[in-house]
């Protein structure tokens, strides 16, 4: 069947597909290095941080390659490529695993980098984050199942929390190895809580608020499951989807460097340090 295709839309699909490309290429480079530092002068305890990271942000690589090349938008049961893969249960299942991986990244990097013997912000935060997310993904579902645009509102309302939380949790250690990586993620997350502040949260509630002044009836669950897992819409057409457009591309992109980035560059663990060092750690400790 023959379908009407915007320009702007070509243009994107080939850009996604040009980021898929790139993040793999970048995944297995960084998973060679990983193989090619298991030797006997690297710590053990090291090595394991950083391939539990890696496995993590496999996860999460490979879950956005899939949503980048069969996007959808969820609540609308618009779809770019039609097909059973591209059903909302199928894309949202996976954006879950994958979005629970990626916050697991952080949360391992905020646990292990905890000064030795206390209990800091970071350590709190740490412990805390894959549960908020698991509410955001509650709230997702919610959207997703009645196509209630509020579930949207709270699901990105507590992304913006949680990423607030990293980069205060990140500012507030003060060892030296943290510093670099602490402005570093600062440089990279406080824009993202601006863009979701400003353009992202705002865009669900005017969307949750034109259903309301149209009255419009929502899902129960049962009736959002069997839509959600069956009804799509095929369309690629520009006035439909460039309001998915800037964050789509954004988080296929950026924020799949930022989980390759935490496997590469995040702090070592403390307990990967020597005595002197975590003595050093400890000194820098609030």
């Amino acid at each position: 069947m023959s379908i009407n295709t915007s320009p702007g839309i070509t243009i994107w699909i080939w850009l996604l597909r040009a980021i898929v490309v790139c993040n793999l290429a970048f995944l297995v480079s960084i998973g060679r290095r990983l193989i090619e530092e298991v030797r006997p002068d690297v710590p053990e305890k090291a090595g394991r941080y950083r391939r539990r990271l890696f496995l993590l942000s496999c996860l999460f690589v490979l879950g956005c390659a899939f949503r980048s090349l069969w996007p959808r938008a969820d609540v609308q049961r618009i779809v770019i490529f039609d097909g059973w893969w591209s059903t909302v249960m199928i894309g949202r299942s996976v954006a879950t695993v994958a979005e629970m991986a990626f916050m697991a990244q952080w949360a391992l990097v905020l646990r292990e980098g905890a000064p030795p013997g206390t209990r800091d912000l970071g350590w709190y935060v740490g412990r805390f984050l894959v549960p908020m997310i698991g509410v955001a993904e509650a709230f997702s579902w919610y959207a997703v199942l009645t196509t209630n645009f509020l579930g949207n509102v709270l699901e990105q309302s507590t992304w913006t929390l949680a990423s607030a939380l990293v980069v205060a949790s990140v500012l507030k250690r003060a060892a030296p190895t943290w510093r670099s990586f602490a402005q570093a993620t600062a440089g990279m997350i406080i824009p993202y809580i601006v863009f979701m502040s400003v353009s992202d949260v705002p865009m669900y509630f005017r969307r949750w608020r034109a259903d309301q002044a149209r009255a419009r009836q929502y899902l129960s669950l049962p009736q959002g499951i069997r839509d959600a897992s069956s009804r799509t819409v095929l369309t690629r057409q520009w006035d439909l989807w460039h309001d998915e457009i800037a964050w789509m591309s954004l988080y296929f992109s950026a924020g799949v460097w930022v989980s390759l980035w935490l496997v590469r560059s995040s702090p070592e663990p403390v307990s990967a340090l020597s005595r002197n060092e975590q003595k050093s750690h400890s000194k820098f400790a609030s």
